[in-house]
């Protein structure tokens, strides 16, 4: 067998971004200790390795003050592996971030001495303030303009604080987490629900605008997020930006913390088994936290404490890129043809919307322009998957930056894109989004069919095309050296793409 690659020579695949160095993040925390690697660090963050080992560091803790001996060495055990991961995968950088366990066991010391021998990195053990800060900062990542109240419930604390113009305010820890609060209320979620109550009546969540929004951070919470999936029977299984009314989610909290175990509920073989027992303390947290603070909804995210240490580092040009588009850009450059081609594409789209005079909003050019760099991602695939394939990548794909009816819009452009207007590719994601999201997504799409018969995926050509209406009629306008391109192929893709945007009127010139 030949082996293309040796222990001392570069592994990396073509499918990655030249010259990225790997970064990463341990994060040691109440419940689990997990090492995620990213492919670089950048704005976008895209996760090349991401593994947990449940240690349960914050078990008996509020009683005894010390990190238990067992869990110390499981945690440290599951250490040597991810050190040997991080070195495999040839990390340029690793931060050790420790949190509220850590922080309040009078043991630490010992603990962390021992970290930072197998790790051969610092370990910096978090206040509560800053925790809430840095989970903060990862909602702000993962989603733009968020604005409101953001919590991060771990095992051993819960983290409050403000956002507004992508920056916190007022953080505040509390010795809330499920773990401990397992503990203290005797192992009953109710009982939990009323502690909750006593000690968040001094907290932020007073002076909370009412109506405004709530971020929830962490696994337990995203546990629960994925309960209210499988309840609903929702579409697209991705926690990150889930959005439900806090009416709604406060009802079915109450179900949870009632139920008080989830053997046998609908979704509970998709909690894992080190989670399972603690959703419904995770239930009572957030049911309390959306009464108290009076929010007209909640979203999950599934960025927190990791991805806003690594988001602080960067510098404020950085934090400006849009991660959305950065995200795409990558895929453009590691998947499609020409990504040259694809910024032709947008200006393409740009130029028809222009001629006819429909006006677009910021947040629809910019997903139109998503739509463009990614159009070219499934050409690799057989021609009878491509649409399946393509829509899947971005569906389900780690792109962040947008929500969930962002992603049904770019799903249906790229179903339409590649198998037409009859595609059913995504079809079960139209839901997700309004009857005009998915009127434009499908205009964009088969403006897409009518591109690429002109190119086949090559840039220069059609920043040499142009449309416009010549009173009722479309009219495609090519160059007089391209008027070998008006064949059959192009005037059916043309056709249908007139007909489907209103114009029963077309024709092709040559000037």
């Amino acid at each position: 067998m030949t082996q293309f690659w040796g222990v001392d020579a570069d592994p990396t695949a073509q499918g990655r971004i030249k010259g990225a160095r790997p970064v990463a993040v341990l994060d040691i925390g109440s419940n689990s200790v997990r090492l995620v690697v990213y492919e670089r660090h950048a704005r976008a963050l895209t996760p090349l390795y991401n593994e947990k080992s449940a240690c349960a560091l914050g078990r008996g803790i509020a009683q005894s003050g010390r990190l238990a001996d067992a869990n110390m060495a499981k945690a440290l055990e599951a250490m040597k592996r991810f050190a040997l991961v991080a070195r495999m995968m040839r990390v340029g950088k690793i931060y050790v971030l420790a949190t509220s366990a850590v922080r309040d066991a009078t043991n630490r010391e010992q603990f962390v001495g021992a970290v930072e021998e197998i790790m051969e990195a610092p370990v910096r053990v978090l206040s509560g303030q800053e925790e809430a800060h840095y989970a903060a900062l990862g909602v702000v990542a993962g989603i733009p303009g968020f604005a409101g109240v953001v919590g991060d419930l771990g095992g051993g604390s819960l983290e409050l604080s403000d956002i507004a113009n992508g920056l916190d305010t007022n953080g505040e820890s509390f010795e809330l987490g499920v773990i401990r609060l397992q503990d203290d209320a005797d192992g009953s979620p109710k009982k939990a629900a009323a502690l909750v109550r006593a000690r968040l009546e001094e907290s932020i969540l007073r002076d909370a605008l009412p109506g405004s929004r709530f971020a929830a951070i962490g696994g337990t919470w995203r546990s629960l997020a994925k309960l209210h999936q499988a309840r609903r029977d929702y579409p697209l299984h991705m926690v990150q930006d889930y959005v439900v009314p806090a009416d709604e989610m406060i009802a079915f909290c109450q179900e949870i913390v009632s139920a008080d175990a989830l053997k046998g509920y609908p979704g509970a073989g998709n909690v894992s088994n080190s989670r399972r027992e603690l959703v419904p303390f995770g239930a009572a947290v957030l049911g309390e936290i959306l009464g108290a603070g009076r929010f007209a909804s909640v979203v999950f995210s599934a960025l927190g404490v990791r991805e806003g240490y690594l988001y602080g580092m960067l510098d404020e040009r950085e934090r400006n890129i849009d991660p959305l588009i950065q995200g795409a850009e990558e895929l453009s450059v590691l998947r499609s043809r020409s990504p040259a081609h694809a910024n032709d594409l947008v200006e393409f789209t740009a130029q028809y919307f222009a001629a006819v005079g429909i006006v677009e909003t910021e947040a629809e050019a910019r997903l139109r322009t998503v739509a463009c760099l990614l159009a070219d991602i499934g050409w690799r695939s057989h021609p009878d998957y491509r649409g399946p394939q393509s829509v899947d990548s971005v569906a389900y794909g780690s792109l962040t930056g947008v929500d969930h009816p962002g992603r049904s819009f770019l799903a249906q452009t790229l179903a339409v894109r590649y198998d037409g207007l009859k595609s059913k590719s995504a079809q079960v994601l139209a839901p997700l989004g309004s009857d005009e999201m998915t009127a434009r997504a499908r205009l964009v799409g088969s403006m897409m069919r009518v591109a690429y018969p002109m190119t086949a995926a090559m840039p220069g050509i059609l920043p040499r095309t142009r449309f416009r209406l010549d009173g009722d009629t479309l009219v495609l306008i090519l160059p007089a050296d391209f008027a070998f391109l008006d064949g059959d192929h192009l005037r059916n893709r043309l056709r249908q793409f007139a007909e489907g945007a209103g114009h029963p009127d077309w024709r092709v010139d040559v000037s």
